[in-house]
Protein backbone atom coordinates (compact mmCIF):
# COMPACT_ATOMS: atom_id res chain seq x y z
CA UNK A 1 0.00 0.00 0.00
CA UNK A 2 1.40 3.50 -0.90
CA UNK A 3 -0.15 6.97 -1.07
CA UNK A 4 1.91 9.09 -3.61
CA UNK A 5 1.27 13.04 -2.94
CA UNK A 6 0.66 12.25 0.86
CA UNK A 7 3.23 14.91 1.77
CA UNK A 8 0.83 17.36 0.19
CA UNK A 9 -3.08 15.92 1.11
CA UNK A 10 -1.89 14.84 4.22
CA UNK A 11 -5.78 14.39 5.81
CA UNK A 12 -6.40 12.80 2.39
CA UNK A 13 -4.39 10.26 3.12
CA UNK A 14 -5.28 9.82 6.55
CA UNK A 15 -9.20 9.68 6.31
CA UNK A 16 -8.35 6.56 3.79
CA UNK A 17 -5.87 4.73 6.20
CA UNK A 18 -8.23 5.38 8.24
CA UNK A 19 -11.60 4.29 6.65
CA UNK A 20 -9.80 1.24 5.04
CA UNK A 21 -6.41 0.20 6.76
CA UNK A 22 -4.30 -2.70 5.23
CA UNK A 23 -6.93 -3.34 2.23
CA UNK A 24 -6.24 0.21 0.98
CA UNK A 25 -4.30 -0.25 -2.68
CA UNK A 26 -2.20 1.73 -3.94
CA UNK A 27 -3.17 5.53 -4.20
CA UNK A 28 -2.30 8.59 -5.98
CA UNK A 29 -3.57 11.72 -5.05
CA UNK A 30 -2.88 14.65 -7.77
CA UNK A 31 -3.70 18.40 -7.75
CA UNK A 32 -5.24 19.36 -11.16
CA UNK A 33 -5.08 23.47 -11.08
CA UNK A 34 -7.27 22.66 -14.45
CA UNK A 35 -10.36 21.73 -12.63
CA UNK A 36 -12.62 24.25 -10.46
CA UNK A 37 -12.02 24.47 -6.69
CA UNK A 38 -13.78 21.32 -5.35
CA UNK A 39 -14.19 19.63 -8.61
CA UNK A 40 -12.53 15.99 -8.36
CA UNK A 41 -11.85 13.34 -11.20
CA UNK A 42 -11.70 9.57 -10.09
CA UNK A 43 -10.21 6.50 -11.94
CA UNK A 44 -8.02 3.29 -11.78
CA UNK A 45 -5.01 3.49 -13.78
CA UNK A 46 -3.05 0.21 -14.16
CA UNK A 47 -4.26 -0.96 -10.59
CA UNK A 48 -4.09 2.43 -8.54
CA UNK A 49 -6.75 4.78 -7.58
CA UNK A 50 -5.89 8.10 -8.94
CA UNK A 51 -7.79 11.18 -7.15
CA UNK A 52 -7.25 14.14 -8.95
CA UNK A 53 -8.81 17.82 -7.06
CA UNK A 54 -9.05 21.29 -8.05
CA UNK A 55 -7.46 23.55 -5.76
CA UNK A 56 -7.44 23.99 -2.15
CA UNK A 57 -10.83 20.87 -1.59
CA UNK A 58 -11.17 18.92 -4.58
CA UNK A 59 -8.88 15.92 -3.67
CA UNK A 60 -10.28 15.75 0.09
CA UNK A 61 -13.84 15.90 -1.70
CA UNK A 62 -12.99 12.77 -4.07
CA UNK A 63 -11.67 11.00 -1.43
CA UNK A 64 -14.70 11.61 0.63
CA UNK A 65 -16.82 10.48 -2.23
CA UNK A 66 -14.95 7.34 -2.17
CA UNK A 67 -15.16 6.69 1.75
CA UNK A 68 -19.42 7.10 1.24
CA UNK A 69 -19.65 5.00 -1.50
CA UNK A 70 -17.71 2.02 -0.61
CA UNK A 71 -19.01 0.99 3.04
CA UNK A 72 -15.92 0.53 4.80
CA UNK A 73 -14.27 -1.69 1.77
CA UNK A 74 -12.53 -0.45 -1.56
CA UNK A 75 -12.88 -2.45 -4.56
CA UNK A 76 -11.35 -1.12 -7.40
CA UNK A 77 -13.07 -2.63 -9.78
CA UNK A 78 -16.27 -0.54 -8.69
CA UNK A 79 -13.83 2.94 -10.04
CA UNK A 80 -13.05 0.88 -13.40
CA UNK A 81 -15.09 4.07 -14.87
CA UNK A 82 -14.11 7.52 -14.17
CA UNK A 83 -16.27 9.56 -11.60
CA UNK A 84 -15.98 13.32 -11.89
CA UNK A 85 -17.85 15.59 -9.16
CA UNK A 86 -18.04 19.31 -9.29
CA UNK A 87 -20.06 21.98 -6.80
CA UNK A 88 -22.93 24.03 -8.15
CA UNK A 89 -22.79 26.68 -5.89
CA UNK A 90 -19.18 27.75 -6.18
CA UNK A 91 -19.23 29.41 -2.77
CA UNK A 92 -21.08 27.57 0.18
CA UNK A 93 -20.03 29.49 3.66
CA UNK A 94 -21.21 28.80 6.79
CA UNK A 95 -21.55 32.46 9.10
CA UNK A 96 -20.88 32.48 13.20
CA UNK A 97 -19.86 34.52 15.89
CA UNK A 98 -17.76 32.50 18.04
CA UNK A 99 -18.91 33.51 21.16
CA UNK A 100 -22.57 31.91 20.49
CA UNK A 101 -20.71 29.11 17.62
CA UNK A 102 -21.24 25.30 20.18
CA UNK A 103 -19.70 22.15 18.81
CA UNK A 104 -18.34 21.25 21.56
CA UNK A 105 -21.16 20.66 24.31
CA UNK A 106 -18.96 19.35 26.90
CA UNK A 107 -17.70 22.82 27.70
CA UNK A 108 -19.02 25.35 29.76
CA UNK A 109 -19.75 29.07 28.53
CA UNK A 110 -21.85 28.42 25.76
CA UNK A 111 -24.12 31.50 24.60
CA UNK A 112 -26.87 31.20 21.86
CA UNK A 113 -27.38 34.90 20.86
CA UNK A 114 -25.58 38.65 20.50
CA UNK A 115 -22.91 40.30 18.91
CA UNK A 116 -20.93 41.97 21.23
CA UNK A 117 -20.63 39.21 23.71
CA UNK A 118 -17.58 38.54 25.82
CA UNK A 119 -15.75 34.84 24.99
CA UNK A 120 -17.05 33.00 27.96
CA UNK A 121 -15.98 29.59 27.24
CA UNK A 122 -12.19 28.52 28.68
CA UNK A 123 -9.36 29.59 26.43
CA UNK A 124 -9.48 26.09 24.47
CA UNK A 125 -12.92 26.61 23.97
CA UNK A 126 -12.27 28.47 20.73
CA UNK A 127 -10.47 25.64 18.80
CA UNK A 128 -12.74 22.75 20.41
CA UNK A 129 -15.61 24.81 18.74
CA UNK A 130 -14.04 25.24 15.56
CA UNK A 131 -12.10 22.35 14.83
CA UNK A 132 -15.47 19.76 15.54
CA UNK A 133 -17.02 22.32 12.80
CA UNK A 134 -14.67 22.30 10.45
CA UNK A 135 -14.21 18.62 10.21
CA UNK A 136 -18.16 18.91 9.55
CA UNK A 137 -17.02 21.09 6.97
CA UNK A 138 -14.61 18.94 5.34
CA UNK A 139 -16.82 15.74 5.08
CA UNK A 140 -19.57 17.61 3.63
CA UNK A 141 -18.25 19.67 1.16
CA UNK A 142 -18.80 23.07 2.87
CA UNK A 143 -16.16 25.66 1.59
CA UNK A 144 -15.63 28.27 4.27
CA UNK A 145 -16.84 29.03 7.84
CA UNK A 146 -16.30 33.00 8.19
CA UNK A 147 -15.93 33.73 11.64
CA UNK A 148 -16.46 37.04 13.64
CA UNK A 149 -14.47 36.95 16.69
CA UNK A 150 -11.48 35.08 14.57
CA UNK A 151 -8.75 37.21 16.94
CA UNK A 152 -9.64 37.58 20.69
CA UNK A 153 -7.15 37.43 23.34
CA UNK A 154 -9.15 35.77 25.63
CA UNK A 155 -9.37 32.29 23.42
CA UNK A 156 -5.61 32.27 21.96
CA UNK A 157 -4.91 35.14 20.10
CA UNK A 158 -2.68 35.22 17.04
CA UNK A 159 -1.42 31.74 18.36
CA UNK A 160 -5.25 29.98 18.00
CA UNK A 161 -6.28 31.80 14.78
CA UNK A 162 -2.94 30.52 13.00
CA UNK A 163 -3.99 26.70 14.50
CA UNK A 164 -7.46 27.31 12.94
CA UNK A 165 -6.24 28.15 9.63
CA UNK A 166 -4.03 25.04 9.92
CA UNK A 167 -6.23 22.77 10.20
CA UNK A 168 -8.75 24.14 8.14
CA UNK A 169 -6.56 24.09 4.78
CA UNK A 170 -5.40 20.40 5.68
CA UNK A 171 -8.74 19.78 5.69
CA UNK A 172 -9.78 21.90 2.39
CA UNK A 173 -11.79 24.44 4.43
CA UNK A 174 -11.28 28.41 4.03
CA UNK A 175 -11.51 30.11 7.48
CA UNK A 176 -12.88 33.63 6.37
CA UNK A 177 -12.14 36.33 9.11
CA UNK A 178 -15.57 38.80 9.73
CA UNK A 179 -14.21 42.39 9.94
CA UNK A 180 -16.03 45.82 9.42
CA UNK A 181 -14.57 48.83 7.68
CA UNK A 182 -14.22 51.29 10.85
CA UNK A 183 -16.28 49.04 13.07
CA UNK A 184 -16.59 45.49 14.95
CA UNK A 185 -13.59 46.07 16.44
CA UNK A 186 -11.67 45.79 13.47
CA UNK A 187 -9.18 43.50 12.37
CA UNK A 188 -8.53 41.65 15.67
CA UNK A 189 -11.41 42.09 17.48
CA UNK A 190 -10.38 42.25 21.42
CA UNK A 191 -7.32 42.38 22.64
CA UNK A 192 -4.43 45.06 23.48
CA UNK A 193 -3.41 45.07 20.15
CA UNK A 194 -2.59 48.17 17.52
CA UNK A 195 -5.23 46.71 14.81
CA UNK A 196 -7.96 46.58 17.55
CA UNK A 197 -10.33 49.24 17.00
CA UNK A 198 -10.65 50.41 20.56
CA UNK A 199 -6.85 50.38 21.38
CA UNK A 200 -6.54 52.51 18.17
CA UNK A 201 -9.34 55.18 19.18
CA UNK A 202 -8.04 55.32 22.09
CA UNK A 203 -4.42 56.54 21.70
CA UNK A 204 -6.43 58.75 18.05
CA UNK A 205 -9.78 60.05 19.55
CA UNK A 206 -10.30 62.62 16.76
CA UNK A 207 -10.98 59.79 14.82
CA UNK A 208 -13.68 58.63 16.26
CA UNK A 209 -17.25 58.48 14.75
CA UNK A 210 -20.27 60.91 15.74
CA UNK A 211 -22.70 57.91 15.31
CA UNK A 212 -26.25 59.74 13.49
CA UNK A 213 -27.96 57.65 16.54
CA UNK A 214 -27.13 55.27 19.06
CA UNK A 215 -25.86 51.66 18.29
CA UNK A 216 -28.14 49.51 17.60
CA UNK A 217 -30.71 48.19 14.83
CA UNK A 218 -34.19 46.36 13.98
CA UNK A 219 -33.87 43.35 12.19
CA UNK A 220 -37.77 43.00 9.93
CA UNK A 221 -38.51 39.93 11.34
CA UNK A 222 -37.30 40.01 14.79
CA UNK A 223 -40.14 40.92 17.29
CA UNK A 224 -38.01 43.23 19.36
CA UNK A 225 -35.47 45.97 18.58
CA UNK A 226 -32.03 45.32 19.38
CA UNK A 227 -30.07 47.78 21.49
CA UNK A 228 -26.61 47.63 22.10
CA UNK A 229 -24.94 48.91 25.36
CA UNK A 230 -22.00 51.26 25.06
CA UNK A 231 -18.34 49.28 25.66
CA UNK A 232 -15.03 48.87 23.72
CA UNK A 233 -16.98 46.37 21.35
CA UNK A 234 -19.37 49.33 19.93
CA UNK A 235 -17.21 52.29 19.27
CA UNK A 236 -16.88 53.20 15.48
CA UNK A 237 -14.31 55.14 13.18
CA UNK A 238 -15.36 57.90 11.17
CA UNK A 239 -14.99 56.78 7.58
CA UNK A 240 -14.53 59.89 6.01
CA UNK A 241 -10.94 60.50 7.84
CA UNK A 242 -8.01 59.32 5.46
CA UNK A 243 -5.96 57.98 8.71
CA UNK A 244 -8.92 55.61 9.44
CA UNK A 245 -9.04 53.41 6.04
CA UNK A 246 -5.42 54.51 5.38
CA UNK A 247 -4.79 52.19 9.21
CA UNK A 248 -7.79 49.46 8.21
CA UNK A 249 -5.53 49.02 5.03
CA UNK A 250 -2.65 48.31 6.60
CA UNK A 251 -4.37 45.83 9.31
CA UNK A 252 -5.75 43.79 6.34
CA UNK A 253 -2.61 43.57 4.86
CA UNK A 254 -1.46 42.16 8.40
CA UNK A 255 -4.14 39.70 8.86
CA UNK A 256 -3.46 38.19 5.11
CA UNK A 257 -0.06 37.93 5.39
CA UNK A 258 0.15 36.69 9.24
CA UNK A 259 -2.39 34.21 9.08
CA UNK A 260 -3.43 31.36 5.94
CA UNK A 261 -6.81 32.30 5.82
CA UNK A 262 -8.93 31.40 2.98
CA UNK A 263 -11.13 34.46 2.65
CA UNK A 264 -12.45 37.43 4.59
CA UNK A 265 -15.98 38.89 5.01
CA UNK A 266 -15.84 42.63 5.12
CA UNK A 267 -19.12 44.88 5.88
CA UNK A 268 -19.35 48.40 6.58
CA UNK A 269 -20.12 47.94 9.97
CA UNK A 270 -24.63 47.91 11.01
CA UNK A 271 -25.41 49.51 14.22
CA UNK A 272 -25.19 53.10 13.20
CA UNK A 273 -23.61 55.26 10.53
CA UNK A 274 -20.93 58.41 11.11
CA UNK A 275 -22.82 61.79 10.77
CA UNK A 276 -20.30 64.12 11.10
CA UNK A 277 -19.59 67.24 9.31
CA UNK A 278 -17.28 65.57 6.98
CA UNK A 279 -19.54 62.79 6.20
CA UNK A 280 -22.29 64.45 5.42
CA UNK A 281 -20.91 66.56 2.76
CA UNK A 282 -19.08 63.72 1.47
CA UNK A 283 -22.51 62.10 0.82
CA UNK A 284 -24.14 64.43 -0.11
CA UNK A 285 -21.36 65.10 -3.34
CA UNK A 286 -21.86 61.75 -4.30
CA UNK A 287 -24.36 62.72 -7.33
CA UNK A 288 -26.57 59.63 -6.70
CA UNK A 289 -26.40 59.73 -2.93
CA UNK A 290 -27.91 63.46 -3.38
CA UNK A 291 -30.50 62.63 -5.84
CA UNK A 292 -32.07 59.99 -4.18
CA UNK A 293 -32.10 59.92 -0.35
CA UNK A 294 -31.52 56.24 0.65
CA UNK A 295 -28.25 55.74 0.58
CA UNK A 296 -28.56 53.93 4.15
CA UNK A 297 -31.21 53.15 6.34
CA UNK A 298 -30.29 54.35 9.69
CA UNK A 299 -27.68 51.67 10.03
CA UNK A 300 -25.20 51.55 7.11
CA UNK A 301 -23.86 53.41 4.34
CA UNK A 302 -23.42 51.68 0.79
CA UNK A 303 -21.42 55.37 -0.23
CA UNK A 304 -19.10 54.42 2.74
CA UNK A 305 -18.41 51.04 1.52
CA UNK A 306 -17.86 51.89 -2.10
CA UNK A 307 -15.49 54.21 -0.63
CA UNK A 308 -13.48 52.00 1.09
CA UNK A 309 -14.12 48.05 0.78
CA UNK A 310 -11.61 49.15 -2.79
CA UNK A 311 -8.81 49.33 -1.26
CA UNK A 312 -9.17 46.96 1.34
CA UNK A 313 -9.94 44.65 -1.12
CA UNK A 314 -6.80 45.23 -2.86
CA UNK A 315 -4.41 44.91 0.41
CA UNK A 316 -5.82 41.39 0.88
CA UNK A 317 -5.58 40.53 -2.99
CA UNK A 318 -1.82 41.71 -2.82
CA UNK A 319 -0.96 39.70 -0.11
CA UNK A 320 -3.24 36.09 -0.80
CA UNK A 321 -4.85 36.09 -4.95
CA UNK A 322 -6.82 33.26 -4.08
CA UNK A 323 -8.46 34.65 -0.97
CA UNK A 324 -12.46 34.70 -1.18
CA UNK A 325 -13.22 38.46 -0.27
CA UNK A 326 -16.74 38.69 0.78
CA UNK A 327 -18.83 42.27 0.13
CA UNK A 328 -21.97 43.04 2.42
CA UNK A 329 -24.35 44.50 0.40
CA UNK A 330 -26.53 44.45 3.56
CA UNK A 331 -30.13 43.39 3.86
CA UNK A 332 -33.41 43.15 2.08
CA UNK A 333 -32.49 45.59 -0.56
CA UNK A 334 -31.53 43.57 -3.62
CA UNK A 335 -34.86 44.33 -5.51
CA UNK A 336 -34.19 47.95 -5.35
CA UNK A 337 -32.26 49.82 -7.26
CA UNK A 338 -30.28 51.55 -4.35
CA UNK A 339 -26.91 53.25 -4.59
CA UNK A 340 -26.59 51.72 -8.18
CA UNK A 341 -23.46 54.80 -8.93
CA UNK A 342 -21.86 53.45 -5.80
CA UNK A 343 -21.68 50.32 -6.31
CA UNK A 344 -19.97 50.51 -9.81
CA UNK A 345 -16.67 51.61 -7.93
CA UNK A 346 -16.85 47.94 -6.42
CA UNK A 347 -14.39 45.81 -7.99
CA UNK A 348 -15.47 42.97 -9.90
CA UNK A 349 -14.06 39.64 -8.71
CA UNK A 350 -15.20 40.06 -5.31
CA UNK A 351 -18.25 37.96 -3.89
CA UNK A 352 -21.13 40.61 -3.20
CA UNK A 353 -23.57 39.00 -0.48
CA UNK A 354 -27.14 39.61 -0.59
CA UNK A 355 -28.72 39.42 2.92
CA UNK A 356 -32.37 38.18 2.98
CA UNK A 357 -34.57 37.84 6.15
CA UNK A 358 -37.78 35.64 5.50
CA UNK A 359 -40.44 37.65 4.13
CA UNK A 360 -37.78 39.16 1.88
CA UNK A 361 -36.69 36.18 0.30
CA UNK A 362 -40.39 35.30 -0.14
CA UNK A 363 -40.36 38.24 -2.35
CA UNK A 364 -37.14 37.46 -4.09
CA UNK A 365 -37.47 34.07 -5.21
CA UNK A 366 -40.86 34.87 -7.15
CA UNK A 367 -39.63 38.13 -7.85
CA UNK A 368 -36.02 38.64 -8.99
CA UNK A 369 -35.40 37.91 -12.23
CA UNK A 370 -32.20 36.18 -13.90
CA UNK A 371 -31.43 39.04 -16.28
CA UNK A 372 -31.19 41.95 -13.21
CA UNK A 373 -28.94 39.37 -11.41
CA UNK A 374 -26.41 38.96 -14.16
CA UNK A 375 -27.08 43.22 -15.23
CA UNK A 376 -26.13 43.72 -11.90
CA UNK A 377 -22.59 46.06 -11.26
CA UNK A 378 -21.55 43.66 -8.82
CA UNK A 379 -20.51 40.15 -9.84
CA UNK A 380 -20.03 37.11 -8.40
CA UNK A 381 -23.28 37.49 -6.82
CA UNK A 382 -24.52 35.16 -3.30
CA UNK A 383 -27.31 34.40 -0.96
CA UNK A 384 -27.02 34.99 2.45
CA UNK A 385 -29.67 33.62 4.52
CA UNK A 386 -30.58 36.15 7.98
CA UNK A 387 -33.46 33.83 9.11
CA UNK A 388 -33.04 30.16 9.87
CA UNK A 389 -31.09 31.27 13.04
CA UNK A 390 -31.18 32.52 16.22
CA UNK A 391 -32.30 36.31 14.78
CA UNK A 392 -36.07 35.50 14.03
CA UNK A 393 -39.04 34.75 15.36
CA UNK A 394 -41.51 35.35 18.22
CA UNK A 395 -41.61 33.04 21.27
CA UNK A 396 -39.07 30.84 20.10
CA UNK A 397 -36.02 31.68 17.59
CA UNK A 398 -35.63 29.21 14.44
CA UNK A 399 -31.50 28.15 15.60
CA UNK A 400 -32.69 24.89 16.25
CA UNK A 401 -35.87 24.33 13.98
CA UNK A 402 -36.14 21.84 10.91
CA UNK A 403 -34.24 24.82 8.10
CA UNK A 404 -33.54 21.75 5.91
CA UNK A 405 -36.39 22.85 3.20
CA UNK A 406 -35.52 26.21 3.51
CA UNK A 407 -31.78 25.74 2.58
CA UNK A 408 -32.68 23.48 -0.39
CA UNK A 409 -35.30 25.85 -1.77
CA UNK A 410 -32.60 29.47 -1.32
CA UNK A 411 -30.05 26.65 -2.80
CA UNK A 412 -32.01 25.34 -6.04
CA UNK A 413 -33.68 28.66 -7.21
CA UNK A 414 -31.07 30.86 -5.90
CA UNK A 415 -28.55 29.19 -8.50
CA UNK A 416 -31.88 29.76 -11.28
CA UNK A 417 -31.68 32.95 -10.53
CA UNK A 418 -28.40 33.01 -11.23
CA UNK A 419 -26.68 32.99 -7.67
CA UNK A 420 -23.58 31.61 -7.26
CA UNK A 421 -23.32 30.81 -3.47
CA UNK A 422 -25.40 30.58 -0.18
CA UNK A 423 -23.84 31.55 3.31
CA UNK A 424 -25.71 30.00 6.12
CA UNK A 425 -25.71 30.61 9.73
CA UNK A 426 -23.93 27.33 11.53
CA UNK A 427 -23.62 27.90 14.84
CA UNK A 428 -25.50 24.87 16.69
CA UNK A 429 -23.74 21.70 17.12
CA UNK A 430 -24.78 19.01 14.49
CA UNK A 431 -26.27 17.04 17.41
CA UNK A 432 -29.56 18.14 17.56
CA UNK A 433 -31.22 16.29 14.38
CA UNK A 434 -33.15 19.08 12.89
CA UNK A 435 -30.41 21.20 13.13
CA UNK A 436 -27.69 18.14 11.51
CA UNK A 437 -30.22 17.28 8.79
CA UNK A 438 -30.85 21.02 8.03
CA UNK A 439 -27.38 21.45 7.36
CA UNK A 440 -27.20 18.18 5.55
CA UNK A 441 -29.53 19.81 3.20
CA UNK A 442 -27.41 22.80 2.78
CA UNK A 443 -24.47 20.90 1.87
CA UNK A 444 -26.20 18.45 -0.89
CA UNK A 445 -28.30 20.59 -2.26
CA UNK A 446 -25.43 23.30 -2.49
CA UNK A 447 -23.21 20.68 -4.03
CA UNK A 448 -26.17 19.76 -6.67
CA UNK A 449 -28.92 22.43 -6.97
CA UNK A 450 -30.60 19.93 -9.43
CA UNK A 451 -30.95 17.42 -6.47
CA UNK A 452 -34.45 16.88 -5.85
CA UNK A 453 -36.58 16.64 -2.48
CA UNK A 454 -37.44 13.15 -2.42
CA UNK A 455 -34.56 11.78 -3.55
CA UNK A 456 -32.59 13.62 -1.32
CA UNK A 457 -34.87 12.21 1.99
CA UNK A 458 -34.36 8.82 0.32
CA UNK A 459 -30.73 8.74 -0.20
CA UNK A 460 -29.48 11.13 3.05
CA UNK A 461 -32.40 10.97 5.60
CA UNK A 462 -33.84 7.86 5.44
CA UNK A 463 -30.56 5.82 6.67
CA UNK A 464 -30.03 8.34 9.35
CA UNK A 465 -33.41 8.20 10.58
CA UNK A 466 -34.54 4.50 10.65
CA UNK A 467 -35.87 4.20 7.07
CA UNK A 468 -38.18 6.36 4.57
CA UNK A 469 -41.30 6.15 6.73
CA UNK A 470 -39.79 7.04 9.93
CA UNK A 471 -37.99 9.87 7.70
CA UNK A 472 -41.05 11.58 6.55
CA UNK A 473 -42.61 10.81 9.79
CA UNK A 474 -39.66 13.30 11.28
CA UNK A 475 -40.11 15.85 8.93
CA UNK A 476 -43.64 16.18 9.65
CA UNK A 477 -43.37 16.12 13.55
CA UNK A 478 -40.55 18.29 13.13
CA UNK A 479 -42.52 20.49 10.82
CA UNK A 480 -45.71 20.76 12.90
CA UNK A 481 -43.63 21.48 15.91
CA UNK A 482 -42.14 24.32 14.28
CA UNK A 483 -44.89 26.00 12.45
CA UNK A 484 -47.71 25.92 15.66
CA UNK A 485 -46.06 28.24 18.58
CA UNK A 486 -49.19 27.06 20.49
CA UNK A 487 -49.31 23.36 20.53
CA UNK A 488 -51.69 22.53 23.25
CA UNK A 489 -49.71 19.93 26.11
CA UNK A 490 -51.88 17.24 24.64
CA UNK A 491 -51.22 17.42 21.17
CA UNK A 492 -47.52 17.58 22.41
CA UNK A 493 -47.33 15.14 24.58
CA UNK A 494 -48.55 12.62 21.75
CA UNK A 495 -45.39 13.68 19.34
CA UNK A 496 -43.37 13.15 21.76
CA UNK A 497 -44.36 9.74 22.89
CA UNK A 498 -44.41 8.90 18.99
CA UNK A 499 -40.97 10.02 18.71
CA UNK A 500 -39.43 8.46 22.09
CA UNK A 501 -41.26 5.32 20.34
CA UNK A 502 -39.91 5.47 17.32
CA UNK A 503 -36.59 5.96 18.87
CA UNK A 504 -36.63 2.85 21.53
CA UNK A 505 -36.78 0.79 17.96
CA UNK A 506 -33.68 1.87 17.26
CA UNK A 507 -29.81 1.81 18.03
CA UNK A 508 -27.08 4.33 17.04
CA UNK A 509 -27.35 7.48 15.71
CA UNK A 510 -30.74 6.98 14.02
CA UNK A 511 -31.95 6.39 17.54
CA UNK A 512 -29.70 9.38 19.18
CA UNK A 513 -31.70 11.98 16.41
CA UNK A 514 -34.75 10.60 17.52
CA UNK A 515 -34.12 11.15 21.01
CA UNK A 516 -32.91 14.91 20.48
CA UNK A 517 -36.22 15.03 18.61
CA UNK A 518 -38.58 13.88 21.59
CA UNK A 519 -36.21 16.43 23.86
CA UNK A 520 -37.17 19.41 21.82
CA UNK A 521 -40.81 18.44 22.07
CA UNK A 522 -40.65 17.45 25.39
CA UNK A 523 -38.83 21.18 26.71
CA UNK A 524 -42.11 22.87 25.14
CA UNK A 525 -44.37 20.36 26.13
CA UNK A 526 -42.62 21.08 29.91
CA UNK A 527 -42.98 24.91 29.05
CA UNK A 528 -46.26 24.83 28.56
CA UNK A 529 -47.69 23.22 31.18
Amino acid sequence: MAIDGEDHHPHAARRLRESFGAELPNVRLVLDPALAEGEFAIATRDGTLEISGGPFSGVIYGVEEIIQRSAGRLDLAAWASAVTGKPGLAYRTFWTWDHSTNWELSQIGQQEIGVFNPFQKPPGGFLADYKRLVDFCSVNRIGGITVYGFLRDSHGGIEAAKELCRYGNERGVRIIPGIAIGAYGGVYWEGKHKYNLYTWLKANPQHAAKMEKDVGFQITDLAFPLNFPHSDYTVSACPSAPEVIEWMEEAVAWLAETFEIGGINIESGDYGVCGCERCVARRANDAEAARRKDDHGDSWSHTDMAENFPRLYRAAKAKRPDLWIYCEMQWDNLLDPVATEAQHRLPKGAIYQHTANRSFWKRLRTELATDYVQGLPTQPNVLRCQFACQWNGDERTERYAFNAKTFADMSVRGRELGMEGLTVWGEPSDYTATVELSYLAFSRFGWDPTLRWDDFVASELAPRLGGQQQAERFIAIAEEVDANQTLPVARLTELQGEALKIMALLDGEPARRWLTLGEQISRRRYMGR
